[in-house]
């Protein structure tokens, strides 16, 4: 396959200082309002990158689930190996791939376990099979099968039948606090627009990058 036919112009329009906000969670917002109204599936879908003991680097996609002026939200098990990786470096990356729009966002910053009051929150709203299957799934071990799965997943159900499922200890939700943002607006010419937020105390600095 010859991969070099795969090429495109950007042209959906480009980026300027002047339309950006000051402050980069507000101009987060926007795209990411802007994301969903262009129907783009799962815009709260993103990368996020962690580093192993041995400095090997792993992505996964995970959902966004909040965000506001203290971070970024999103929740596992805290067995799985993200959550691993993140209790021994907690510095992680987010990236947004909104390729529809020829957008990326990327965000750097420090992740840290939320207190089990804000897990407890949002596991009530979760549908109850999602909520039995984090008691199900021993996320990242190796399994057998998937029938070994289903297995567990159908004694959560019997174990579980009367009464709401309960929060387990081993699951809840990490808070990415940024230090630094990235917004990527497509091109012509590979000429893309690129601008990096980076945190200096209690404000943001604003660099164009060459891209």
């Amino acid at each position: 396959m010859d991969l070099e036919s795969f090429r495109r112009e950007y042209i959906l329009g480009g980026l300027r200082r002047r339309d950006l906000s000051d402050n980069p969670l507000r101009q987060f917002e926007s795209w990411f309002v802007q994301a969903a109204e262009a129907g783009i599936k799962d815009p709260n879908a993103m990368t996020l990158a962690t580093v192993d003991p041995d400095g090997r680097p792993s992505q996964r996609m995970v959902l966004l689930k909040y965000f506001d002026s203290e971070g970024f939200v999103f929740f596992t098990n805290y067995g799985s190996r993200k959550a691993m990786d993140i209790s021994r470096q907690p510095e992680v990356g987010l990236h947004f791939p909104w390729h529809v729009l020829d957008r990326q966002v990327r965000i750097s910053g420090r992740a840290e376990r939320m207190g089990r009051t804000e897990s407890v929150q949002y596991f009530v709203r979760r549908p109850r099979d999602s909520q039995l299957a984090a008691w199900a799934s021993e996320q990242s071990s190796r399994i057998p099968s998937r029938q070994m799965l289903m297995q567990q997943f159908a004694r959560m159900k019997e174990k579980f039948r009367q009464g709401d499922v309960p929060l387990p200890d081993f699951w809840g939700g990490f808070r990415i606090r940024p230090d630094s943002f990235e917004f990527w607006q497509g091109g012509t010419d590979r000429l893309h627009d690129r601008f990096l937020y980076t945190r200096t105390g209690s404000e943001w600095k604003i660099d164009r990058l060459a891209p």
